[in-house]
This record gives structure tokens, C-alpha cells and sequence, in this order.
């Protein structure tokens, strides 16, 4: 974006303003030639591709190249959820939806008596560290609510859900971490201590807000208006009658709620230094998406890199995610993704051992997304005191020890054409010079690897093992490795599976 500089003369006094001003015709061509496209089997897309126009207005561009580059280099990260749900060990937020007007009432005032003295965010990198990890995502507020962070906006009105003549009352309060026994600032506490470790910062952020009344009925909020049954003006996917029918909104609530909204977006990055993603959750609809359009232009010019995940924004955003699914193969569009799978069975903290999916699970879907020239985010959540579950972090650190052997095909790659054969994944390194082959198996004297043409002075190695290994070409295009006998035994191999090889090219 372009700058002009403003001098003010104040009673004697210069002022000197730096407004942003909008793209040039040519930065959009540009940004427009990328095609930063949505593909349209992705399911976000399809729920707001009603009224979220496919090409960005002429004042918006996306994060630049490098940015996007930089987002592509991500190959494995963390998403924590964590919240006041973590005192019950139930799932984030929609367990909410099914309770009790009791239990929601219940529900709402666990941020009392919300205190994770256990916390560490210095810990937490040192984790992420060991696991490899090179990003993590925190959910800085979820769809019940409560902000992780110091916030500055009010709260004016909620759910009265034990007073059915009167179902909404007034409020003021922040609603956030700031007003539990806690106090401090989790949030900044992370960014501070990812800047120190050189991790780079994902701070997800729900659209919907189910505590403010001046939220509903966007998005599955227990309360609901009449004007809903048109569901996709609200973000709905379908009318509920069960819910807590209230008046229809006023322009005031309206203008609240947007004012908000966005407030809260933008102390998220205003305040926390540099954030190189935000990860936006759910959507709004219809009905408030000129204001929503407008949100996320503030956003872009308060950083104009921070990666923007494209729930609820269609082509607006910079990425998209795949959830609990890896795509099927290598994705038709230069929109870059993450897939994100979660490593127990919620999204919150998982109190069981045995939920816990296994290294191998990790390393597997890991390998695959990146094949695919995609990257992989796996989930967990801590419990209320702010530690993960042993298991959780056992599993974790495994993959760790697996990318200190094998790194070097995942880290710095990008997919290559031929990505795949049988159960063998291919990578490929940025500069082109080596093919990495991922393989689950192998057994006997010989390995074949199709699809690898190699010059007679070429070298292959199995990564985590000392020795090159002997190769020749085979008739169809590939080569045929052989095997030492020291490593025809699994126990000797530099690790348990998914073994790389690094051919060069």
C-alpha cells in the first residue's frame, strides 16, 4: 500500500500524520494474477459464496509473496484451545448449545473461578521446540465468548436464561480473562514468549459470540430472533425453534456488535507485536457482511502480512483448512493450506491416554500433507490448571526425535509433480537439488523407487544412516536401491517408520 505523509499545523506545533492510502491499479493486477482463489469443493466457501462477492473489492490486496511464502515454509503446528470449558473437561464451547438453561446460567460464570496457576508460556515453546514445531494457534476467543486477553471493549447485554419473560439483561463487563482470579494477559504472555523463541503466532478468533446478546442470532447462538428463519442473512446453517426466541435486533445492537466485533480484532493485532496469522472461525452472513468486508480491510492495513484464514471472508482470506480430513491430493489453486486433525478425540483437553492417536498417526498425516504441498496442524488443548496431557505431549516430542532424523525432506521443501506412488510420498528441496522419498515399509535386499531418473553420479542416502547407498536405474524410469544388510533388520534402521531417502537430483 501507498503512504502519504500529512503535516499539520497546530498552533505553532507540526504534526506529522502517515495515512495509508489504497492500492495502485497495478499491485492489484498483480495481486489478482496470483490467483488466490478458493477452490470450490472447499466447504467454507460454499456456505458464504452467496453473498461474499469471489473477487476482492479493487482496495484490498492480499498478504504479499513473501508472506505467502513464508506461510508455505510452516510445516508442522500446534492449535490450542483452551477456555473456561476446560474446568468441566468438556468439548470447546458447543456442549454449551445442549445444556440446561441451568447449566448454561452455570456455564457463564466459570470465568469466577477460572484460575491456570500451572501456566507457563515459556514452557509451552519449550514444548512446541522439542516437537519441532514451527507455529502454534491459540484461541484467543472462542464461539462462548470469553477472551484469553485484555480487552478494552464491554460486554452491554446477555443471556438471562433463567428469566423467560425477560431473556435478555444488561451487563457491563469486558467478559474476559481479565476478570477472573487469574488476571494476566495469556495471550501476550504466548506472543511474548513465540517472539523470544522465533515461533511464529496463529491467534484464532471466533466470529460469533454467544455470551453478547447483541451477537445473536449470528451463527448457532442460543438466542434467536424471529428475522432468522431467512437463516443465511444470520450465518446459519438452519432455523432452530428450540431456542431462546427474542426480539428482532435494533440498529443499535447491530452497530454494537460490528463495533466490537472489530475492536477486538484489532487490539489483537495492535497490541501483541507482530502476528503472522489469524485464524477467523464461523461467519457472520448476509446481514452484517458489508461490515464484515470492512473489518477485514482494517486488519490488512494494521498488518498488511498477517495471513488471514478464510472462514466467513471467502477470497479475502490467505489461506484455508482442511479440518479433520487431509485433501486428496495436490489442490488447484495458489491459495495456500494447513490441514488441522486432532490428535485425541475433542478439540479441548482429552482427559483419556488411550484417545490419543500415536506418533506414527502424526508422522503419517504430516508427510502426506506436505507431499501435497500442503503442511499439517495437529490439536490439543491443557486442562484448567494449564498442562497437557502426558500422553498428549509423549506422542508429540516422539515426532520431534522423528523430524531431528527426517526434517531435512519435510522443512524447506515443496511438493513435487509426481508426489506420489503406492505408499511411497515424495518432497522435493526449495532449491531442486534433492528428492525425498517417504517410505512406510521396506523389507529384503532391494527398494524400488519409481519415478526418479538419476544421473550415474548421483547419491542416495538414507536419512539418520551414515553410509550412501547402492543404486541403479530400472527399466521403467526409476531406480532400484540396495539394501545393507545391517538395515534389512528394523531394529537397526535410524527410526521406526517412514523412512527418508534423499536422492539427488
Amino acid at each position: 500500500m501507498n503512504k502519504i505523509i500529512i503535516i499539520i499545523f497546530l498552533s505553532g506545533i507540526v504534526a506529522t500524520v502517515t495515512a495509508q492510502t489504497g492500492p495502485s491499479a497495478e499491485q492489484v493486477r498483480q495481486d489478482r494474477a496470483r490467483g488466490i482463489v478458493l477452490p470450490e469443493s472447499d466447504g467454507h466457501y460454499q456456505i458464504v459464496k452467496g453473498y461474499v462477492e469471489d473477487e476482492p473489492d479493487a482496495d484490498y490486496i492480499h498478504a504479499s509473496e513473501v508472506a505467502h511464502e513464508a506461510f508455505r515454509d510452516i510445516k508442522f503446528s500446534i492449535r490450542i484451545h483452551w477456555g473456561v470449558y476446560s474446568k468441566w473437561g468438556i468439548e470447546a464451547s458447543w456442549p454449551l448449545l445442549n445444556m440446561s438453561n441451568e447449566k448454561k446460567t452455570e456455564y457463564n460464570e466459570l470465568y469466577k473461578t477460572f484460575n491456570p496457576e500451572g501456566f507457563d508460556a515459556e514452557e509451552w515453546m519449550s514444548f512446541f521446540k522439542r516437537c519441532g514445531m514451527q507455529a502454534f494457534a491459540f484461541t484467543t476467543k472462542h464461539h462462548d465468548g470469553f477472551s484469553m486477553f485484555h480487552t478494552k471493549t464491554r460486554v452491554r447485554q446477555r443471556a438471562n436464561y433463567l428469566d423467560p419473560e425477560h431473556p435478555i439483561e444488561a451487563c457491563d463487563l469486558a467478559y474476559s480473562i481479565e476478570e477472573s482470579p487469574f488476571k494476566r494477559d495469556i495471550v501476550k504472555e504466548l506472543c511474548d514468549a513465540a517472539h523470544r523463541n522465533n515461533i511464529k503466532i496463529n491467534l484464532y478468533f471466533s466470529h460469533p459470540d454467544w455470551y453478547d446478546a447483541d451477537f445473536r442470532p449470528y451463527s448457532s447462538h442460543p438466542l434467536t430472533i424471529d428475522a432468522a428463519r431467512t437463516t443465511s442473512d444470520f450465518g446459519e446453517a438452519s432455523y432452530d425453534a428450540k431456542k431462546i426466541m427474542t426480539p428482532n435486533l435494533t440498529q443499535e445492537e447491530k452497530d454494537r456488535m460490528v463495533a466490537r466485533h472489530r475492536e477486538q480484532l484489532s487490539e489483537l493485532l495492535t497490541n501483541y507485536g507482530k502476528i503472522d496469522m489469524v485464524c477467523l472461525d464461523m461467519w457472520l452472513g448476509r446481514y452484517v457482511w458489508n461490515e464484515t468486508r470492512e473489518t477485514v480491510k482494517m486488519m490488512r492495513r494494521l498488518q498488511p502480512d498477517v495471513m488471514i484464514r478464510n472462514r466467513g471472508i471467502g477470497n479475502y482470506g490467505d489461506y484455508y483448512q482442511p479440518e479433520e480430513f487431509v485433501p486428496q491430493g495436490k489442490e488447484n489453486t495458489n491459495m495456500p493450506w494447513m490441514s488441522i486433525c486432532l490428535l485425541g478425540k475433542i478439540f479441548a483437553y482429552d482427559p483419556v491416554a488411550e484417545h490419543y492417536k500415536g506418533t506414527q498417526w502424526v508422522v503419517n498425516h504430516l508427510i502426506d500433507c506436505v507431499a501435497k504441498g500442503g503442511s499439517f496442524m495437529v490439536c490439543i488443548g491443557p486442562d484448567a490448571n494449564g498442562k497437557f496431557h502426558p500422553e498428549a505431549v509423549r506422542q508429540l516430542e516422539r515426532v520431534g526425535e522423528w523430524l531431528k532424523i527426517n526434517g531435512e525432506g519435510i522443512y524447506n521443501t515443496h511438493a513435487r509433480e509426481v508426489w506420489k506412488s503406492g505408499d511411497i510420498r515424495f518432497t522435493q528441496s526449495k532449491d531442486n537439488k534433492r528428492i525425498y522419498a517417504f517410505v512406510e515399509k521396506f523389507s529384503g535386499k532391494e527398494l524400488i523407487i519409481p519415478s526418479v531418473t538419476l544421473k550415474k553420479k548421483s547419491k542416495v542416502k538414507l536419512l539418520g544412516y551414515s553410509n550412501p547407498l547402492k543404486w541403479q536405474p530400472t527399466s521403467d524410469g526409476g531406480i532400484k536401491i540396495e539394501i545393507p544388510e545391517a538395515l534389512q533388520t528394523p531394529e537397526n534402521r535410524p527410526c521406526e517408520y517412514a523412512w527418508a531417502f534423499r536422492i539427488e537430483n
